[in-house]
């Protein structure tokens, strides 16, 4: 035995239960080194060495975010930002806090113990800190995922006290500062199911088992093939045509002529058409999200298979507003936004460029060709008073975020227009910049918003683009865009289980 075995035994002193409790902490390390794991000499080293500086948990994430699912890159960042959070608070806090001598490896046998020895304090166990933090966060957001990494984040919680880097109560205090910092980061940033639009005002539908008189229309240039698949298992009754952009609306027309309810696949353009359509034919819509995007889908609470398929074999549904836009020679919906000024000119040109570069780098070059182009502001009389716009920017209800560029909804039937304003004046992208780091609701010389139900635009300039949901047409003369309350019927759980 080592000289230093004492730094295992707790000395006598004036807190009699302190002491019992690190002699129990003390056996209950003697009793698992002395226990012989054949089957965990070759993984559990392995797998704590993997958790070194977080590595296993970013590879762990890395794998999550490639199975490209909304929920599955949602519960990858809200590990990682858990995981960041323990491992601060343990480095900062935690190992200053209390300097805990490490147990002495005698106990060890040699084939466990690591090659190369921590230095810092032992309580609490930053590695069980970093596994319960990314398991936690991970299942607080998706549980499915969550029950796939809780066993490799107990391995390595273990795996601290086999290798006998770390005595029992070093692992159970970091597990659980691990577990409080996922519950913090949900408190500062709550979860998607918990921040899901209220179900309401609901809506009667018909259940459609096994999906029989849906029929879908999929535009296939949104790369909707592996949804698709899935809903012909979910849902083997539901009609699904798979089409172009170009006859999308043709299709959507066929299938309202046939359909109980009329569902839609792609990206927030597509489903802008279907909404149309739904609307003229008084049929409810059924949405699954199959673009880049999907804002409307994720809003309201549809973000796979899964979600759809439950709502329309249980018939539950909701009604939402809708936006419409009026041009004189051009009307419309919107379900999402509608801008005018530098935002559509954006779209247009990053739809230019977005086939040859593809759709964030396109985006980046297009922000820079418009705001170099020292264009005049859009020229537009609003409640009478004449005033230069840089942009125009209205939302189909309250988008919550801090800045101009819109966020989350989280009342899809608020009876509200979200309307933001950039001024005209000098220097547009500084402009544009303070409006996106100031609040929503901040009113400058600059930007401002407000919510109202009804906006009217009067001698907008000959050729100015008006985007609505990612399409873009020309506006001039009048422009009115107001709210159509409790318009369309959509399907979508009423439940976030």
């Amino acid at each position: 035995m080592s000289p230093d075995v004492d730094l295992t035994v707790p000395k006598p002193g004036p807190h009699p239960l302190r002491n019992r409790l690190l002699a129990l902490d003390c056996r209950l390390f003697e009793f698992a080194a002395e226990r012989n794991w054949p089957a965990a000499e070759r993984v559990l080293p392995r797998l704590s060495r993997s958790a070194n500086h977080g590595v296993l948990w970013f590879a762990a994430a890395a794998a999550m975010a490639a199975s490209r699912t909304p929920r599955a890159r949602r519960a990858a960042a809200r590990g990682l930002a858990s995981l960041s959070l323990a491992s601060l608070t343990i480095n900062t806090l935690g190992k200053r806090s209390v300097r805990r001598p490490r147990p002495v490896l005698d106990p060890v046998p040699l084939v466990r113990q690591l090659k190369r020895q921590p230095i810092t304090t032992s309580f609490p166990s930053g590695h069980a800190a970093s596994a319960a933090a990314f398991a936690a966060g991970v299942a607080l957001e998706s549980p499915a995922w969550g029950a796939v990494v809780a066993p490799v984040a107990w391995s390595v919680a273990l795996s601290r006290v086999y290798t006998g880097v770390h005595f029992p109560s070093d692992v159970l205090a970091g597990a659980a500062l691990g577990a409080g910092a996922a519950f913090a980061v949900r408190g500062l940033v709550p979860t998607r199911a918990g921040a899901l639009p209220p179900a309401r005002p609901r809506a009667e539908v018909p259940a459609l088992p096994d999906g029989e008189g849906l029929f879908l229309v999929a535009n296939v240039a949104s790369g909707t093939a592996d949804r698709v698949r899935a809903l012909h298992d979910s849902l083997p009754k539901a009609e699904v045509v798979e089409c172009e952009p170009a006859d999308v609306r043709a299709e959507l027309e066929k299938a309202a002529a046939h359909a109980r309810v009329l569902g839609v696949c792609g990206g927030d353009g597509t489903v802008n058409a279907a909404a149309e359509v739904a609307l003229r034919h008084d049929l409810p819509l059924a949405v699954l999200p199959g673009g880049t995007l999907n804002h409307f889908a994720y809003d309201l609470g549809v973000e796979d298979v899964r979600d759809l398929s439950r709502a329309v074999q249980q018939g539950e549904a909701v009604r939402v507003d809708v936006g419409r836009f009026d041009c004189g020679t051009q009307q419309g919906v919107f379900l999402n936004t509608c801008s005018l000024g530098v935002y559509p000119e954006l779209v247009r040109e990053r739809d230019r460029w977005s086939g040859r570069i593809g759709g964030w780098p396109a985006g980046v070059l297009a922000a820079l060709r418009v705001l170099r182009t020292g264009r005049h502001p859009l020229e537009a009389e609003v409640r009478g008073q004449a005033r230069p716009l840089w942009l125009l920017f209205v939302g189909n209800g309250t988008y919550h975020r801090m800045g101009l560029a819109p966020g989350r909804r989280l009342d899809l039937a608020d009876g509200q227009l979200d309307v933001r304003v950039v001024h005209g004046g000098r220097r547009p992208a500084l402009r544009l910049l303070a409006a996106a780091l100031a609040g929503p609701l901040t009113r400058s010389p600059a930007h401002a918003a407000v919510q109202v139900g009804r906006l009217h635009l009067e001698d907008v300039a000959p050729g100015t683009l008006l985007a609505h949901d990612g399409e873009v047409t020309e506006a001039e003369g009048e422009v009115t865009l107001e709210k159509l309350p409790e318009a369309l019927t959509v399907y979508r759980p009423l439940t976030n289980n």
